[in-house]
């Protein structure tokens, strides 16, 4: 799947006003992005699109522990004897 924001892919945004319209034309085009404005006064708006790109969520980190390391439990003990020993896998 394309990236949104693309010529394949753009923000597609359902509005009321020209002025809503007018900022998400101009936001986009500071930013590159392709976008898609449609006025439809009989539906609710739609900016989620435009909002995904603004706020886009963050990648999730995963921490890894070291068989060596003190246990994230709180044992005291190794990972390696503890956690890490009975097969468990941290998230």
């Amino acid at each position: 799947m394309a990236k949104l924001g693309t010529e394949k892919r753009p923000i597609i945004v359902r509005v009321h006003s020209e002025e809503k319209a007018r900022y998400v034309a101009e936001t986009c085009a500071e930013h590159g992005w392709h976008y898609i404005i449609g006025f439809e006064l009989d539906k609710p708006e739609d900016i989620s699109d435009f909002e995904k790109m603004l706020n886009p969520p963050s990648p999730l980190v995963s921490e890894k522990v070291g068989r060596n390391e003190p246990c994230p439990c709180g044992s005291g003990k190794k990972y390696k004897k503890c956690c890490g020993g009975s097969g468990a896998l941290l998230a």
